[in-house]
């Protein structure tokens, strides 16, 4: 289930990362149309505001992963220290509890756009679900994380700081 976890985990993030490429692709189409062609688009706003969000969303558990989300090292420079762990496993619960919030809150809001097929007051005007999904898919994602992390937290241990940097650069 961990390497399950994981892998999702780092797929969404690549996949995020190529999102927030494209937007700054399409982005520079756009001013390129605008201002040198006066011919602006009617999708490069709303796309890249929908790639936007799922690409926050969707890479908060491949931060997390990375544990580029929450480091507390100032006062408990000691990663081994029972102290240590109990601080990482609050900071691992906070994010746990807004996750919780945001699936609960996220999925009403998303059910609510699909069965009564609202959309955006854009032109192209894309269904409310299509963004509204990435809250509660991403949260959702980010929980999963969470249990690995915590798991993490009391079984392996927490990687110092320099370990954390040395596997980051492995990959």
């Amino acid at each position: 289930m961990i390497k399950l976890v994981d892998a999702v985990s780092e797929m969404l993030g690549k996949l995020a990362a190529w999102m927030f490429f494209a937007i700054g692709l399409f982005v520079t189409y756009e001013v390129i149309m605008r201002h040198f062609f006066t011919l602006p688009t009617i999708w490069v706003d709303e796309v890249s505001r929908i790639m936007q969000v799922w690409g926050t969303f969707i890479a908060a558990a491949y931060v997390l992963k990375h544990r580029e989300m929450v480091i507390i090292d100032v006062a408990f420079k000691d990663v081994n220290s029972l102290s240590r762990k109990l601080v990482e496993s609050f900071g691992i619960l906070v994010i746990v509890g807004f996750s919780l919030v945001t699936i609960w809150y996220g999925f009403k809001l998303w059910i609510k756009a699909v069965e009564t097929g609202h959309t955006t007051d854009t032109f192209l005007a894309p269904p409310k679900w299509l963004t509204d999904g990435a809250m509660w898919i991403g949260a959702l994602m980010l929980t999963a994380q969470c249990i690995v992390e915590f798991v993490r937290v009391w079984t392996v241990g927490i990687p110092s700081q320099d370990e954390h940097l040395e596997l980051r650069d492995l990959e």
